[in-house]
């Protein structure tokens, strides 16, 4: 016989717990979904991202760029000390060798006094310190000891410069390869950001970027702004054909440039020789603290540690090397924080 009892309900808390449930599962869902596009960066948040870690690595450019011109300059120095230490050498040699000539005339002779014959065997010092020595030696050859001596002492204080300048050079290679590390990892975790984007953001960016360096290399209202001298006017020429030109960090032209490199690769083609970094170059010459009295030709120096350069072009206008991922171009120097100008 069938049973008409009615099924049990569930209890009043039993149901309340299980809508909860519900609920937290559903709140959970949503929030999971909104949370997801939030890992992944905008387009225009990597961008950003990217440009700050390009001026990054341009900091470290110029400083690896110091440490380059400073490692030049040392093996240049070693080089000349090196060359005063072979010739020094030499003329020890010829000093001991006349010397030697002289003993021996005397002892054929029978005439060599005990007193040269312990100089050739030791240390002259020693001698010519002692009264009694020199009373016994010849005038010329107590001349001839005394060049020894000093050439010996020359000869010393030469081989410890050496020593030092070549302790020197080791520092500021490790200090090269230091900044060199600290650029390439700058443009690595640019690129991984970049890498992030999907092949459509990608080709975004690249498109804004070619339009970018396009307008910036046509010719651009320069204004009749005089230029600085006629060496600033050739610089500032110079400049100018390099137009288009990437940029490469720690690149010098005539393929590619970073800040630094265009602006002292444009003044030696006008004959000039400028430091090879921006922190150097801003020390180069006058400087001009009023954008307004600013001249073509001009270097122009930005942010607070000095570590981009460009020239000033006229009208509110520079032509720069910018940084990794665009070319040799104009730019309004109200797009970076100026800090003065330098006339060469």
């Amino acid at each position: 016989m069938a049973s008409h009892r009615r099924p049990k309900q569930p209890s009043r808390v039993r149901v309340t717990v299980l809508t909860t449930a519900a609920a937290a599962a559903v709140a959970l869902s949503a929030n999971a979904a909104n949370a997801a596009p939030s890992d992944k960066h905008s387009k225009d948040e990597v961008k950003a991202k990217v440009d700050a870690l390009y001026e990054q690595a341009e900091q470290a450019t110029e400083k690896l760029n110091g440490a380059k011109e400073k490692q030049q300059e040392l093996q240049k120095e070693i080089s000349t000390v090196q060359d005063n230490v072979a010739r020094g050498q030499e003329e020890l040699n010829e000093l001991r060798d006349s010397i030697g000539l002289a003993a021996a005339a005397q002892y054929r002779s029978g005439s060599i006094d005990s007193s040269l014959q312990l100089f050739l065997s030791s240390n002259p010092e020693d001698y010519l310190d002692k009264a009694s020595t020199a009373d016994q030696l010849s005038a010329q050859q107590v001349d001839a000891l005394k060049k020894i001596q000093e050439k010996q002492r020359e000869l010393a204080q030469e081989r410890a410069e050496a020593t030092e300048k070549l302790q020197d050079l080791a520092s500021t290679r490790a200090e090269l390869a230091k900044q060199k590390k600290a650029v390439q990892a700058k443009l690595a975790e640019a690129q991984k950001l970049l890498n992030s984007l999907t092949a459509a953001e990608k080709a975004a960016l690249a498109a804004a970027d070619a339009r970018a360096s396009r307008s910036a290399t046509a010719r651009v209202d320069l204004g009749d702004a005089p230029a600085a001298s006629a060496r600033a006017e050739a610089a500032f020429q110079a400049a100018q054909t390099q137009l288009g030109k990437p940029y490469v960090y720690g690149a010098t032209g005539t393929a590619s440039y970073d800040c630094s490199g265009l602006t002292s690769w444009a003044y030696a083609q006008a004959g000039v020789t400028i430091p090879r970094t921006s922190q150097a170059q801003a020390n180069a010459g006058t400087r001009i603290y009023s954008e307004s009295q600013l001249k073509v030709g001009d270097l122009v120096i930005f942010y607070g540690d000095l570590h981009h350069v460009g020239l000033y072009a006229g009208n509110g206008q520079i032509i720069h090397a910018p940084r990794t991922g665009t070319v040799v171009r104009y730019e309004s120097i109200n797009n970076m924080p100026f800090q003065f100008g330098v006339r060469i």
